[in-house]
């Protein structure tokens, strides 16, 4: 599935129609610096049915946040230097615990990642955010 989000207020949309085409719990984003990936996690996260604030993980590494439809953990794997950095925190726990897992910079952790997920990617383009999801 492709989406073009041209405003901001389409990402609640977006995030539905994700979510209603789910197969897997675990969802990797790529895109470069800025590309809107913590930007559309607010907004699925929000979809899921939360109350708590929704910010990056980039220092802690992992944030936790509960829903409605269950745990959701979001990754910002961006200041990992190696992959076994990810074994120290437990990320095979977090992987295989059955709760959403949303991982930005999943490229840091490659060997871990289970085959079955999802993949959104999004990229700017004149203007524009272009998501696509697999």
């Amino acid at each position: 599935m492709e989406f073009i989000i041209h405003n901001l207020n389409e990402l609640p949309e977006v995030a539905k129609d994700i979510f209603a085409n789910l197969r897997y719990k675990l969802i990797t984003f790529e895109g470069e610096m800025g590309a809107g990936k913590t930007t559309f996690i607010k907004e699925f996260v929000k979809t899921l049915g939360t109350s708590d604030e929704v910010s990056s993980p980039t220092f802690s590494i992992v944030n936790e946040y509960d829903t409605d439809n269950g745990k959701v953990y979001h990754f910002d794997f961006y200041r990992l230097n190696h992959e076994d950095e990810a074994l120290d925190f437990g990320i095979e726990e977090y992987l295989y615990s059955n709760h959403y897992c949303l991982m930005e910079w999943p490229n840091k952790i490659a060997n871990f990642i289970p085959e079955e997920h999802h993949v959104i990617t999004i990229k700017n383009i004149d203007g524009a955010r272009h998501l696509n999801f697999k």
